[in-house]
């Protein structure tokens, strides 16, 4: 997957919030896209804040809210919800190993065997 330049994005946690930055900048958290639980980033579980990180981080990586849309969640379970600490980076080439190895379906285990059922009636 290719995106549009080499990136290195900072997470630190301080008394009262926590911040997202890329390359020193602060990373755009997207809230004109509503697709995405409406919540401050966060990391370290499966959730709205990391939710909205996790979209944040692939929306600026491949420079298309679309194409994150596509594999934010699986993102967000796999890799923000395993950060821990008060500080974590992550690069663009770890980013890309991620979603070179990852799987995305586009829709749930209930609605593929609703149609893999239906298929076989």
């Amino acid at each position: 997957m290719e995106h549009l330049s080499a990136c290195v994005y900072r997470g630190k946690r301080s008394k009262d919030s926590c911040s997202v930055t890329v390359d020193g900048e602060p990373l755009d958290p997207r809230h004109q896209v509503r697709a995405v639980p409406m919540a401050e980033f966060e990391w370290g579980y499966k959730g709205g804040g990391p939710g909205r990180l996790a979209f944040a981080i692939l929306a600026h990586h491949f420079g298309d809210s679309g194409k994150a849309l596509v594999s934010y969640k699986n993102f967000r379970d796999n890799v923000i919800a395993e950060l821990v600490g008060e500080e974590w980076a992550l690069d663009s080439t770890q980013i890309d190993s991620f979603l070179k190895g990852a799987i995305t379906v586009s829709m749930t285990l209930e609605e593929l065997l609703k149609k893999v059922r239906g298929r076989s009636s």
